[in-house]
This record gives structure tokens, sequence and C-alpha cells, in this order.
């Protein structure tokens, strides 16, 4: 049994590792030479840390990242303001603290991330098969044949990773509904700059007219971003960039030189209208795409491979089928929510709307409306089934991310459980102060191996029933 990962990118190369560390067979296959070389998708949000704690990466990303920096303003050489991302948003930065370990956006150029999710992958055994292209398939009952520049592949299940274009999607057939901003382009690349003082999104203004660079980790190359008319697009070369920023800046003592990567994209907001037909499933930017504003896309991408790896698991290993069809049901109004939010972004270009505070951290995803929030308490607190389970520390000292680090489902039990045995899918850990979770006494909390919430019961009967529905380790009754 072997999942077919294409597409070598942040979603494709979460799912393989997390597949990978559960012992599931994949085959990841990229039509490019190797992996991605630019800076593209740079911002980690705190959620996504929370991801790659769990998935063994967390401590190369803090290394090789820095803190999301200011914004800093010019009018020509004048500074204009420095403000945080929360204060362009108007919004309260994060607190670091029992519940949230990770609090600061993360700058990580791409081309780190993926390299970092890459060695990973290596180190759990995988490998990619890059220069290999998915050209099409055929699924049946049993598996999908899939047809690539490599040959035929057989495979349990495919998923497609494959980008904003994908050919897994088109192939599928299913719609990619949405919009584009025809009227505007954005050039993104990356390049070496010399003038400018400090660690900031420098941001240069003419009118409507943008030109920022970012400094990356490292302090080696920045990030330039600007918005061009569809009718006026320059010629992908150093010397546009190098007009582009004269032009808007005003200033001739920013020197740009060593052009690493450069590339022009259409602002697209789409979202398929399925994730999964049969045994084919989609996730990332094949499965939607945002405007880059408030730095969704990445992070919304990496958490769907993080909700699919732990569910294609369980299936392949005896859990019933129908546990996939939960990662579309509980993904779409995901992805349909960041859609939206980063859509208002792009169009306010960061003034703060009254009324509205947008969550760019991700922490308050939720899939309580979902299939698999099951809450029978007569009386609930503030948090719910489907909810993300907050971090806490033990009488011991140990902290609960601790305890849920792994591919296993954790049992928290405010009480006693009287020596009940699981599986060796689902850990247990009794004896947890009620207060830590705002819950009563003999209360149990099922998380689940992605970190959310899937039972809280006062009935044991409630949690074995619930498990018979997404593990086949289950202790017998």
């Amino acid at each position: 049994m072997t999942v077919l990962i294409a597409g070598a990118g942040p979603a494709g190369l979460t799912l393989a590792i997390d597949l990978a560390r559960r012992g599931v067979p994949c085959r990841v296959v990229d039509k490019a030479p190797g992996l991605f070389p630019g800076s593209r998708g740079k911002g980690l949000s705190p959620r996504t840390q929370e991801v790659f704690d769990d998935l063994g990466v967390i401590n190369a990303v803090l290394a090789d990242g820095m803190p999301f920096p200011k914004f800093r303003r010019y009018s020509g050489h004048e500074v204009v303001f420095e403000r945080h991302v929360n204060e362009l948003l108007g919004a309260e930065p994060l607190r670091r603290g029992v519940g949230v370990p990770y609090p600061d956006l993360w700058l990580l150029p791409q081309w780190r991330t993926d390299e970092i999710l890459y060695e990973r992958f290596v180190q759990l055994g995988g490998r990619v098969e890059f220069g290999t292209e998915v050209l099409g398939f055929d699924q049946d009952a049993d598996g999908v044949t899939v047809q690539t520049t490599g040959g035929p592949v057989r495979a349990t299940y495919l998923v497609g990773c494959d980008g904003g274009r994908s050919t897994v999607r088109k192939a599928l057939g299913v719609g990619f509904v949405g919009e584009t901003f025809e009227s505007e382009r954005t050039l993104i690349g990356d390049v070496r700059a010399e003038g400018l003082d400090g660690v900031f999104c420098h941001m240069f203004t003419t009118g409507a007219d943008r030109f920022s660079l970012w400094n990356m980790p490292g302090g080696q190359y920045y990030q330039f971003v600007a918005g061009v008319a569809a009718e006026d697009v320059p010629e992908l070369t150093l010397d546009s960039v190098r007009h582009l920023l004269h032009e808007r800046s005003g200033r001739a003592d920013i020197r740009l030189h060593d052009l690493k990567w450069i590339s022009l994209y259409r602002v697209n907001a789409r979202m398929a209208d399925r994730f999964r037909a049969g045994r084919v499933l989609l996730a990332g930017d094949a499965a939607h795409v945002h405007s880059s504003a408030g730095g969704q896309g990445l992070n919304t991408s990496i958490q769907d491979s993080y909700n699919l790896g732990w569910k294609l698991a369980g299936v392949l290993s005896g859990a019933p089928e129908a546990l996939l069809d939960s990662y579309e049901t509980e993904r779409i109004p995901v992805a349909a929510h960041v859609l939206g939010m980063s859509s208002t972004l792009h169009r306010l270009d960061f003034r703060p709307q009254e009324g509205w505070t947008p969550a760019i951290h991700q922490l308050d995803v939720s899939y309580h409306h979902g299939p698999l929030a099951v809450d029978d308490r007569p009386a609930r607190g503030r948090l719910r089934a489907g909810d993300r389970a907050p971090d806490g520390i033990l009488d011991d000292g140990t902290c609960l991310f601790d305890v849920f680090r792994g591919p296993h489902f954790t049992l928290l039990a405010f009480g006693d459980l009287q020596n009940r045995r699981f599986g060796d899918g689902v850990r247990v850990r009794q004896g947890i102060p009620s207060d830590a979770y705002d819950v009563d006494d003999g209360t149990l909390i099922l998380v689940r191996p992605d970190g959310y919430i899937g039972v809280m019961s006062r009935r044991i009967d409630t949690v074995l029933t619930y498990l018979e529905r997404v593990t086949p380790h289950v202790v017998s009754r």
C-alpha cells in the first residue's frame, strides 16, 4: 500500500514526513529538477511552528529564521513610520506563555523551509523523484494508476500537492472557483541590496505603487515585492527591478545586484469545489490559492497536509474509509475563510478596518462543526471539541505539547481511568489538574494526532466509540 504525492513543496513534504514517521510507504515526485530556489512564502504562523515542533524540524526553523521584522515606510530618505504587523492590523500581539509556545510570526525564506522539510524526509528514509512529472491517472476500486514521465506508478492513493496549476486537479475535473485580479500583477524575487539601514520590511511608495525590500535571515539577500499593472509588466531582469525601485523610492543610494530568482504572478483567489474524489485528494495550492496578503497560503497548505496525514495512515492501517471524508469536510471551510480574509487584506492594503481584526496566527482554526468533534457533557466551558488543544504545564513540570508530540492519540483524564488499557496508538495521561483546561473533574479529553480535540466527555464509552471511527487500535470494551 503506497501513497503517491505529486509535488515536493511545503504541502507535499509535510505530508511525506507525516506518513514516513508512521511507517506508511510513500513516493514523492516533482517535475522540477530540484527544490524551489526562491524566498516566495516566507512567513510561518505560530500554528505552523507548533506543527513543525511535532514533525521534528522546529529547532532548524528557529535557528535559521527570525521574528517578523517591523514595516518601515519611507518618503524619500525620511522614515515615515515603523510598525509591527499587529499594529498595521489593529490586533493585540500574542504573548509567550503556557498556552502559546511560539507567539511570533517567523520569517524564513521558502527555499530554506523546503530544504529543512526535505532533509527531515530523507532522515526518515524517504526520497524525492525530481524531474518526474505526473501526466494523468486512472483510478479504480483498489487504487490509482498514475502515468508519469518516469513510467506508470501504481498507488493506493494519489495526493495532488502540485501547486495552483495542478495537473492532478485538472485531470480530476474538479472546479477551481473564485476570481483573478486581472488588472494587477506582482513581481517578486531575491536580490542583494546595499544602502539600507536596519532589519525591516522597507517600503517605498509613489502614489499607489509600492516597492518593498524585506530583509531575509542571514543578511545576504532581500526579497523584493512590487505590484505592477497588467498592461505595464516589465522584463524579468535586474535592470527592470532597479528601475522600479528608483522610480518608486526616488533614491539612488540603494544598489541592487546579484539577482538570484525572479517571478511574475497574477493574484488569484480560488478554491477547488472538492478536495477528494475517490482515491485522489488535493492539498495546498492545488486545492486553494490566495493573495499573499497576511501570509496565509503556505501555512494553510502545511495544515492541509497535517490534517490529512494521520487520516490517510489510519485508513491504510485499517480505520474506516469514511475517515478520509472528514479531510474535505474540515478543511474546505478553513480554506474558504482564509481565502476571504486574505482577499480583504489585499484590497485594504493592510489598512485597519473598524470592527474587524484578522487573526493571521491561525491558532483559532477550529473544527468544532465537523464530523470528528464530539462533546456530550451536560455543561460546556470555553474550550470545545474541535478546537486546538492548548499547551499547558502539568504538576511534574511536563508540557502538554511534549505529551502530544508524535503520531499517537492522547487521552487526558481529569480523574481516574482505573488502569484501563488502550492500544499502541493511544497514550493516556491521568491526574491532570482540571483548571488546566477549564473542565470539571472526571472529564476525558481525547486529543487527535494533529493536536485538535476530538472528544470532550465524562463517559469512557463515548471515547471508545470515537476511536472505533478513527483508528483500528481500540481497547476491547
